[in-house]
């Protein structure tokens, strides 16, 4: 039901695309871009796309040492699945290119990934709360001291000594899962550093985009980037986000005069140049063989 709902969102925002003639005012919104700003967006995503490479290199540098291509090819290829394989399909590529690349354990990789993925949910928050607009002071403070408490307490909680192990199956799996989570936030030691880094970039490369294409200010533009990445927690996704993003950033852009029609339309754009940047990116990267991957023996020097 969830995915049947999801094809539905889709499919209304293509309905509304296709009827009154609104391709023709899209057209017109893409040819707002210019080679220049074209540049300088393509310039911005690929310093984030940089930045996560960097994120992974410094979790698995005992594997990725002399090996930061590697790591951007898994991001990169990462990336372009992500936006293109409906239903969240395409993270799976993440813990198979790290298996396929260094050989990671697959339980290994997988709470990489929900590490990777809490860190962006709390980068997005902790960013939301500082710059969206009209909220009050308190409730701004209020927010930012718990997401930045909450975040410092979870890896000190995985980290800590517990006896789940002697308990239930259930219990022993939970355990098993823990400890590698714990490893995983260990080895992590500036994982937040170049996640925040990685969103600043980012979100005002995209915030600085759509201003360009709605038009507005920078500071509507970043409403309006904030509430399409915040879309993505919805429980229903458009596939590949379409639909739930182009709505999350119109909603966010509404309380800045700017009207849904006009939101929509220029969300539609930045998605499009969003997914078109990913989709080439990852398309080179795939056409660069991953190393294969290394093993114990070949990792100790040989007796010969």
């Amino acid at each position: 039901m969830k995915r049947a709902l999801a094809i539905l969102v889709s499919l209304a925002l293509l309905a509304w695309l296709v009827s009154d003639g609104r391709w023709r005012d899209l057209l017109g919104t893409l040819d707002q871009l210019s080679p220049g700003l074209v540049l300088v967006a393509l310039a911005g995503f690929a310093c984030s796309y940089l930045l996560r490479a960097i994120r992974i290199w410094d979790e698995f540098r005992a594997h990725a040492t002399g090996r930061f291509p590697a790591c951007l090819r898994i991001v990169l290829i990462h990336n372009a699945m992500v936006n293109v394989v409906p239903f969240r399909g395409g993270e799976a590529a993440f813990p198979l290119l790290l298996k396929q690349t260094f050989g990671t354990p697959l339980p290994r990789a997988l709470a990489s990934l929900f590490w990777f993925r809490l860190q962006d949910a709390f980068a997005v928050f902790f960013i939301a709360a500082c710059a969206w607009p009209g909220l009050p002071l308190w409730l701004r403070v209020a927010a930012l001291a718990g997401l930045a408490a909450f975040a410092a307490w979870l890896p000190r909680w995985a980290r800590a000594p517990h006896d789940w192990h002697g308990g239930s199956d259930f219990a022993s799996r939970a355990a098993r899962l823990r400890d590698t989570f714990a490893e995983t936030t260990r080895h992590a030691r500036l994982g937040w550093l170049w996640t925040a880094a990685n969103w600043s970039v980012k979100l005002l490369t995209q915030a600085w985009l759509l201003g360009q294409l709605v038009p507005a200010t920078l500071q509507v533009g970043a409403a309006g980037a904030l509430g399409a990445e915040l879309a993505a927690i919805l429980p229903i996704q458009g596939v590949a986000g379409f639909g739930t993003y182009e709505a999350g950033a119109a909603a966010a852009m509404l309380p800045s005069a700017v009207a849904m029609e006009d939101g929509l339309r220029a969300a539609f754009a930045l998605h499009i140049f969003v997914i078109a940047s990913a989709v080439l990116a990852g398309a080179i990267a795939w056409l660069f063989h991953g190393p294969r991957p290394s093993t114990p023996q070949e990792s100790q020097p040989s007796s010969r």
